[in-house]
């Protein structure tokens, strides 16, 4: 009964995730699409009245006029919407499913002992200082002489991300390396919110209702960390849904995909952001999708036997009730599986037969099963399955 309560925490909490993920980040385009196709006003009292920038839109049947004001108007109205709690929520309801998935079954997900042997508070307290941590050096960076250069401060930033890729990827299992990745970008992006975003507003806000003029310096920060959360969006959207995907988070040389993508979709936004200002060169989409096929080619995979070396079934069979079936059966005995994950059952031959597709890639092609080698499978037996398959598609 504990299991299946968790499954459905587990559902729950993901699926708040997910929507207000989709309401912050939804907001956070809009918002920086709005700020970016913003044109002088037309109407002298609008200039008189201190309005910057405007943009008529049609949505819905509907027609609408926003406007941003250079400072603040000569008067707060009575109701000022803010955004901040879709980014509160996202962060909270992330945190939460971190805990529950990777912290309460870090033995199953966090610790990969082939990497680094680490007890669980060991790798929680880790897992917790890489978070804290790239937020306090991130910040520093941003309060440092580096803000002020535009590209010296991105390639700054891109050597910290890709220390924090290779860090993360040498101490925790790949899969809880990614999602640690995003979870770091993510509380980086929402303290930008919490700390420095709103702030500066609140502070505006309570300078205008003083009768007093802003110190317009708040709302250039703010609007600096901003821009910084619009580039990290897409790395962590993918990261949000890395785990789909082994074929990234289980090679050698994960960190380097993991960076490798994070920099396509930065330059995927870097080409849009330019876009809405209506001089977007293609060279950063041209570069993201080279970065893209060169990834497809490297991850490509290739068999690491020969055809035709003597494998018997029973040997594959038994590598399978060996390392496989303790969780892949219709009565799981891990604690951790009170049912087969994915639905995918392993007891007869029958059913190895028609998963061979599947144990062939998630064990030699990915090997990311079994899921952190907790039945301690070999590379001989790896290479057995691997024989194993090649011979049934081959025919023989």
């Amino acid at each position: 009964m504990e299991a299946f309560l968790l499954d459905w925490l587990n559902l729950l909490v993901r699926w708040l995730h997910f929507v207000t993920g989709i309401a912050w980040i939804g907001s956070s385009l809009y918002f920086i699409w709005l700020d970016n196709h913003l044109e002088g006003p037309r109407d002298s009292d609008d200039v008189a009245k201190g309005v910057g920038g405007e943009l008529w839109s049609v949505h819905g049947g509907g027609f609408y006029h926003a406007q941003k004001y250079t400072t603040a108007p000569a008067a707060i109205p009575d109701r000022l919407h803010w955004f901040k709690w879709e980014a509160y929520s996202t962060w909270l309801s992330g945190m939460f499913l971190l805990g529950l998935i990777y912290f309460l079954g870090a033995e199953v997900y966090l610790i990969d002992r082939s990497i680094a042997d680490l007890s669980v508070l060991a790798a929680i307290g880790s897992a917790l200082a890489f978070i804290v941590g790239g937020w306090i050096v991130y910040d520093l960076m941003c309060k440092s002489p580096l803000a002020k250069h535009g590209g010296v401060f991105a390639i700054a930033l891109l050597l910290l991300s890709s220390a924090l890729a290779w860090g993360l990827c040498n101490l925790f299992s790949g899969r809880a390396a990614y999602i640690l990745f995003g979870a770091t970008l993510g509380t980086i992006m929402v303290a930008n919110v919490f700390f420095v975003i709103i702030p500066g507003q609140k502070r505006m806000v309570a300078a205008a209702e003083r009768g007093e003029t802003p110190d317009p310096m708040p709302g250039v920060h703010a609007k600096l960390r901003s821009v910084h959360n619009t580039y990290f969006t897409l790395p962590v959207l993918f990261v949000m849904t890395s785990n789909h995907y082994a074929m990234t988070y289980s090679h050698a040389y994960n960190w380097a995909i993991l960076i490798a993508i994070s920099v396509a979709g930065a330059l995927v936004r870097v080409y849009f952001v330019a876009r809405h200002k209506g001089r977007a060169s293609p060279l950063p989409i041209v570069v993201a999708l080279l970065l893209i096929a060169g990834l497809a080619a490297i991850l490509a995979p290739r068999p690491s036997v020969e055809d035709g070396a003597a494998v018997t079934f029973a040997e594959v069979r038994n590598v399978v009730n060996a390392r496989c079936t303790s969780c892949h059966s219709s009565a799981p005995v891990h604690p951790a599986f009170p049912a087969a994950p994915l639905g995918v059952i392993l007891d007869n031959d029958v059913q190895i037969v028609a998963e061979a597709e599947r144990i062939y890639q998630q064990t030699v092609v990915t090997r990311v099963m079994p899921i952190g080698n907790l039945t301690a499978m070999t590379d001989e037996e790896r290479q057995i399955i691997e024989q194993w398959y090649l011979t049934l598609e081959s025919g023989q």
